[in-house]
């Protein structure tokens, strides 16, 4: 679907639009380095957003899903201005501007904010160690399954840093405050087990199985299914669910309902009634708007 050639990753699309994205620097256990930062952001706003793909897959190459952020990098490790020291008030009011954007900004921060953003199904096959930032990246996906061999680190405490990639706030909705706390607090690497009895994943697979499991699972979201009811529910649920009032899903969900019954669910309603197989036409670029702004 794509020419693109990327050095850190691997991009391919199946015809039901499952694409599959490999972190590939395996020699690495593909360790996140700011190419690949800048690769993935790349693939999750642009290639990701086509409407020929319909569900994300991400995986990695060989034993390791990404051994974290790699540190052996010249200089500030993460890619950061150590010349700049912003106020919360500078920082805030131009973050999306140099030199904040560049010098300041977290880097898996951006990368996780252009997943979540995305307008359909993200699965995370954790194929083997996922640490750091390998571990944070995937809380910006919407379902994680781990291979038995997956091992999962929130191990910022043990580098004198913090949880970063927007994982406070992906963490605790996932798994729970308390959960959260400890596995930060501790800073251990938590076996694929530990990582299952913590909701943090949502099934354990054989190694062998563990991508037809995702790949099963991501075709049964999208196969006759609309892309935009997917898109505005996908946003819905993560957004209405963060809300400190019901009246703000009843007013986000009354548009989407609205938008909804006059384009695919007059196909979905009639699909239903001439027992047949429904061909949605909506396209997730084109999903209507629900929120202010």
């Amino acid at each position: 679907m794509s020419d693109t050639t990327y050095e850190t990753l691997d991009w391919s699309v199946d015809g039901d639009g499952i694409a599959t994205l490999t972190l590939s620097r395996p020699d690495a256990l593909n360790a996140f380095d700011l190419t690949m930062a800048r690769e993935l952001l790349a693939v999750f706003t642009t290639e990701a957003r086509s409407d020929d793909v319909r569900a994300v897959v991400v995986t990695g190459s060989g034993r390791a899903f990404c051994a974290g952020m790699d540190l052996s990098a010249d200089g500030n490790v993460f890619g950061l201005d150590e010349s700049l020291s912003p106020t919360p008030e500078e920082f805030r009011a131009s973050y999306d501007q140099a030199p904040y954007d560049d010098g300041i900004r977290d880097t898996g921060g951006k990368v996780t904010l252009a997943i979540h953003a995305l307008p359909k199904p993200v699965i995370a096959a954790i194929n083997g160690p996922a640490v750091g930032i390998g571990a944070t990246m995937t809380l910006a996906m919407d379902i994680r399954l781990a291979s038995t061999k997956a091992r999962v680190g929130f191990v910022f405490g043990r580098l004198g840093i913090v949880p970063e990639a927007c994982s406070t706030w992906f963490l605790p909705r996932i798994v729970g405050i308390q959960q959260a706390l400890e596995w930060v607090y501790s800073a251990e690497v938590l076996t694929a087990d530990q990582a299952y009895a913590g909701r943090l994943v949502r099934s354990l697979h054989d190694p062998d199985e563990l991508l037809p499991a995702a790949y099963g699972l991501a075709r049964s979201f999208v196969v006759d299914r609309s892309p935009v009811a997917l898109a505005l529910a996908k946003r819905m649920l993560y957004r209405n669910g963060a809300a400190g009032d019901p009246l703000e899903a009843h007013l986000s969900d009354s548009l989407a309902m609205y938008y909804t019954s006059i384009a695919d669910g007059k196909e979905g309603v009639a699909a239903f009634r001439e027992k047949r197989t429904p061909e949605f036409t909506g396209k997730a670029s084109e999903a209507p708007r629900i929120y202010p702004g």
